[in-house]
C-alpha cells in the first residue's frame, strides 16, 4: 500500500462531512484530542514507574 494522495484525503474529508455533519465533527476531534493527551500521560506515568525499581537488591 502507498501513501494517501491529496485525491484520497478529500475523498475521506468529504466522507466524513458527509457521515457526521460540519457541526459533530469539531467534537469528535475535540474528543479525540483529549484522549490522546489522556493516553500519553498514562504512558508517560507508566514510564516514570518503571524507572524506579521496586525492589532494591541489597
Amino acid at each position: 500500500m502507498g501513501r494517501l494522495g491529496p485525491l484520497e484525503i478529500a475523498l475521506i474529508v468529504l466522507v466524513l462531512l458527509l457521515l457526521f455533519g460540519g457541526r459533530k465533527i469539531p467534537e469528535l476531534m475535540r474528543g479525540l484530542g483529549s484522549g490522546l493527551k489522556e493516553f500519553k500521560k498514562a504512558s508517560s506515568a507508566t514510564d516514570d514507574d518503571d524507572s524506579t525499581p521496586t525492589n532494591p537488591v541489597k
